[in-house]
């Protein structure tokens, strides 16, 4: 069996060390490699849509990166009980028209005993931004940079 430390039950620390991995896989915007960090029949809502298993996480990130040109994304720690995560977030873009966004939203998730994703529950808003408004600045080919300030840091 595969393991994906940090491994529930999670602690502050290690329910942090799960959020800012998911995080950094997630701005890798390598949906293979996202894929991984959930269970084999994986069942997400995001938004209005409904994916289960990693075949249909893959297709759902790879349309997703396509839309959502320039993603960058900040996770923060809601709250954390046994093998449950609730994190806030956001994430800003571009759509192939050069318009920018910033979206919000919550996310809930359930682990398996080896530390994969089983559920995850995403509510999501998008507001329209200038791009002179950004506050995401780092290189997209990598994780967000340590210093850079926090969802709270940001006043977010």
């Amino acid at each position: 069996m595969t393991t994906r430390p940090p491994l529930p039950p999670f602690t502050r620390e290690t329910a942090i060390q799960k959020v800012r991995a998911a995080e950094d896989g997630w701005n890798s915007r390598n949906p293979e490699k996202v894929s991984l960090a959930y269970t084999e029949d994986s069942w997400w809502r995001n938004r209005a849509d409904f994916v289960q298993g990693r075949a249909a996480i893959v297709s759902f990130l790879s349309r997703k990166w396509v839309r959502e040109q320039d993603y960058r994304l900040i996770k923060e720690l809601w709250a954390h009980d046994g093998n449950r995560i609730a994190v806030r977030f956001a994430y800003e873009w571009h759509d192939d028209s050069g318009n920018w966004f910033r979206s919000y939203g919550n996310e809930n998730w359930a682990f398996d005993e080896s530390g994969l994703m089983r559920t995850r529950h995403a509510c999501i808003n998008d507001l329209p931004i200038k791009e002179s408004d950004r506050k995401f600045h780092w290189d997209t080919s990598g994780p967000r940079p340590a210093d850079h300030p926090s969802l709270t840091e940001l006043g977010l």
